[in-house]
């Protein structure tokens, strides 16, 4: 077996990974759940080396993204649902429907997508969709209580704050959103009262619960404010990622570290370290890579 360029090569050695006689043990014995992990991973580090600008390892991430969905095309051949050449089918053909004003006829292609096109299109998807759906579990497929929601097609494996964010957005496509951000920054105040009486009362579950809904608002906060909270999140990751290290390196050179310091003093050096930022964040970002 060689290299190649040519997807198919690709297919071949999934399936030869996959062969319950001379494949591989571990490839053999996985499963859709068991693989689902790395496939959320491999999405990660494809962001990761994006994030970097590192064109070195982007075409390796990239190809350890595509290993996913050929694996996980593999698995559903094996058990007769539909092989990688149905991916590549649903994908063109759904890029192909959503974009009329460029593979459409000469009518409207080189035109703008029209207003509410772009929802129309995917309302059809969500009906023909949920037709076949039927078409394989049958008329009582789906339980009374699991009735179609505007909120099915957010996927639970999302990372939580991305998921947070989407089920925000579809409710608010219907009406169900605040106008504007300061009204959630009161919303913002009342979870935080909230988590304060659960946190008297010592019930963990209920102090989860409440952490969740003031992180949930948070989330709502950085909609209406235009900000991803992902990307936000990440970005204090690396500023306190930087002021720590700033930290380290002071002790570091009166022969010390954290341990043997006390909070006092390295609060003041974390203060020290705001002015020290723009030269030990290119350093850690370059640690980093």
């Amino acid at each position: 077996m060689t290299p190649s360029r040519d997807i198919s090569r690709l297919l071949e050695i999934m399936a030869a990974l996959r062969d319950p006689e001379s494949g591989c043990p571990w490839d053999v014995e996985q499963t859709f759940s068991t693989i689902a992990p790395y496939t959320i991973e491999e999405a990660y580090e494809v962001a990761d080396a994006i994030e970097r600008n590192d064109m070195v390892d982007l075409p390796d991430e990239l190809g350890d993204l595509l290993l996913q969905v050929v694996f996980h095309a593999r698995m559903a051949e094996e058990a007769g649902h539909f092989d990688f050449g149905a991916v590549v089918e649903a994908i063109t053909q759904k890029m192909i429907r959503r974009h009329p004003h460029v593979f459409g006829d000469e009518t409207v292609r080189g035109k703008k997508l029209a207003k509410g096109m772009w929802e129309k299109i995917k309302a059809e998807e969500k009906a023909e969709k949920a037709a076949r759906h039927a078409a394989v579990e049958g008329p009582n497929g789906v339980a009374a209580d699991n009735a179609p929601s505007l909120l099915d097609d957010v996927p639970r494996a999302l990372p939580a704050l991305m998921r947070a964010i989407k089920l925000q957005r579809k409710a608010a496509r219907v009406g169900f959103d605040w106008d504007t951000a300061p009204p959630i920054l009161d919303k913002i105040e009342e979870e935080i009262g909230e988590l304060r009486e659960a946190m008297q009362t010592g019930a963990e579950d209920k102090v989860r619960e409440e952490y969740g809904d003031l992180l949930f608002a948070l989330v709502n906060l950085g909609r209406h404010l235009d900000i991803e909270p992902e990307a936000a999140l990440e970005a204090a990751n690396l500023k306190f990622l930087t002021r720590f290290r700033h930290i380290e390196k002071r002790l570091a050179q009166a022969g010390r570290d954290p341990a043997s310091a006390s909070l006092d003093e390295m609060e003041a050096l974390w203060q020290e370290a705001k002015t020290a930022v723009p030269k030990d964040q290119a350093q850690v970002t370059h640690l980093m890579r």
